[in-house]
């Protein structure tokens, strides 16, 4: 039994079969927008800027 596959999984698996080159320009990207180096201030200051969720965050009356 096969598996579930979208058709725009399909498209671009045969794109990037046929268009090879595009993976370095993939990686690319993700390195400009995700793949960042983290300092431990970073990640410092990351965790003292959150800001506590309340329980059920409808309720007007939770404080």
């Amino acid at each position: 039994m096969a598996m579930y596959e979208s058709e725009h999984t399909k498209f671009m698996r045969e794109w990037m079969e046929k268009h090879p080159q595009e993976a370095v320009e993939q990686k690319k990207g993700r390195a400009l927008w995700w793949d960042k180096p983290q300092t431990l201030e970073d990640q410092q200051q990351k965790q003292a800027s959150r800001v506590p969720v309340k329980p059920y965050y409808y309720d007007i009356n939770t404080h």
